[in-house]
């Protein structure tokens, strides 16, 4: 980040923000690294070294918090490529939390707190606590607060400060997620609620009409021996539901700039393949698993597909409603099981999901071409990992799902802020392409595409790798209607 804004916006902070500052950081930033910071270069220079400032995403977070929103002009005038992430941000929302009880806290009641741990903390130390996110800090050193152990807390602003307390409280009711599965059996995550934590990143749209023949015509899809092919006979060819998260209610998920343009790709794609297309925009998680579960209530019997497509805030095995809360991508999924919507059994049921999932970035490296033998093994496994076989002639209650990650478990997915994300608009593009096309390429072909094109590119220094997941028992052929 240039140097000029940096030292600007240190000018403009006062030490007791600075301080403000390197509490929040101490989830990211070695604790011995922060002492002795007096003011924001110092800070800056150890966010350099973690790689935090590479782009403007976890600044922006910072200022947001302590309310310096006035600073964020700052961030939009000092040249930078205006990209982010829609990822699990790394500034800790239990660290937010405690903020918030700090800014709440008044000298009487802060000296009230100080009194009640004088026993568990020791007076020296107490007395050198000047505000709340000291004695905070003190406590952890403790091991009386940690981000899983907020009962001391609780209790004891439960003595003084029951509004204070219900700060704590209500972050102590957000169930944490579990611990994540193999990708085997990633459809048996169960990501309970938590309130997400900020982040943002994604890049690129097309606007080109395709004009290919229909399904209709001769020697296309009539062809096809439907033993291999999904049938796609009706007109439409079902619906394409797409839930657009842009505006986002609190301060630690940033607004999604660009995605309008990924829905307007959308749109125009799946309504020139014969989709009916029907767009949510900026729903709650729980509004989300409505309209979810109202579409799993459909009757299906004359579509052909169902595609779903969500533009949202994420993090491993879940995406965020615009009030912060997750929804599991198996949530997103079991509506539709042969089970539940027995009319959509047999049939493609495709999800595309442009959220970040994780706080990592993707690092490149350059490829040893394997020995024949090695290659053929690597190509066997592959083939099993992404695809585990479908035993038994009934139709599994899992079967003939496609699930379309923007970027593979852990990281992030970028998204230019005026053009849209690299996966949808790679995706889009490549599904025309596929679309005027004489050959008939099957989905899988088209999203090995759009893998090797979004490989291909560098994203603010990293890499960005989508990963499809499918039980799909047939091949399945877009043409436009």
């Amino acid at each position: 980040m240039d140097r000029v804004t940096l030292s600007r916006i240190d000018e403009e902070l006062e030490s007791s923000e600075v301080a403000s500052l390197c509490f929040l950081c101490h989830d990211v930033v070695n604790r011995k690294r922060l002492e002795g910071v007096m003011d924001a270069k110092a800070l800056f220079l150890r966010l350099e070294e973690r790689g935090l400032l590479d782009n403007q995403t976890f600044l922006s977070q910072l200022l947001h918090t302590i309310g310096r929103i006035d600073l964020l002009s700052l961030l939009e005038t000092d040249g930078m490529q205006p990209v982010e992430t829609d990822a699990n941000p790394m500034l800790s929302e239990y660290r937010v939390m405690l903020y918030h009880v700090y800014q709440d806290m008044t000298e009487e009641n802060l000296d009230k707190m100080k009194f009640l741990l004088i026993s568990k903390l020791g007076r020296r130390q107490i007395e050198a606590c000047t505000t709340a996110l000291d004695v905070f800090a003190e406590m952890e050193k403790a091991c009386l607060l940690s981000k899983d152990k907020l009962d001391e807390l609780n209790a004891v602003l439960l003595e003084f400060d029951q509004q204070l307390a219900s700060i704590v409280q209500r972050h102590m009711q957000r169930p944490v997620p579990l611990a994540h599965v193999s990708m085997d059996h990633q459809r048996d995550i169960r990501i309970s609620q938590r309130r997400p934590q900020p982040a943002v990143i994604e890049m690129q749209p097309s606007d080109a009409r395709p004009t290919v023949c229909t399904d209709a015509e001769p020697n296309t899809m009539s062809h096809f021996d439907q033993t291999e092919y999904y049938a796609l006979t009706h007109n439409p060819r079902g619906q394409c539901v797409v839930f657009n998260n842009e505006k986002f209610m609190n301060v630690t998920l940033k607004d999604r700039e660009g995605t309008q343009q990924d829905e307007k790709a959308l749109r125009k794609v799946f309504t020139d393949l014969g989709f009916t297309v029907v767009v949510h925009n900026n729903l709650t998680a729980g509004d989300i698993r409505y309209k979810i579960n109202e579409l799993g209530k459909r009757n299906f019997l004359n579509d052909d597909v169902l595609v779903v497509c969500v533009l949202s805030h994420g993090e491993k095995g879940c995406i965020y409603g615009t009030d912060e809360k997750p929804v599991d991508l198996r949530e997103l999924t079991k509506a539709f099981t042969s089970g539940r919507a027995p009319t959509l059994a047999g049939k493609p049921k495709l999800f595309f999901i442009q959220a970040c999932q994780g706080s990592n970035y993707q690092a490149g490296s350059v490829p040893c071409p394997p020995r024949p033998s090695q290659e053929k093994e690597h190509r066997e496994s592959r083939l099993e990992e992404d695809a585990g076989p479908v035993r038994g002639e009934t139709i599994p209650s899992d079967a003939d799902f496609l699930l379309g990650m923007a970027t593979v478990q852990e990281c992030k997915s970028f998204r230019n802020t005026s053009k849209g994300s690299i996966y949808i608009q790679q995706l889009c593009d490549q599904l025309m392409k596929s679309a005027q096309s004489p050959v008939d390429d099957d989905i899988l072909t088209v999203l090995t595409r759009v893998n090797r094109e979004v490989s291909k590119g560098e994203y603010l220094n990293h890499k960005q790798m989508p990963e499809p997941k499918y039980t799909l028992t047939k091949k399945l052929v877009f043409k436009c209607v």
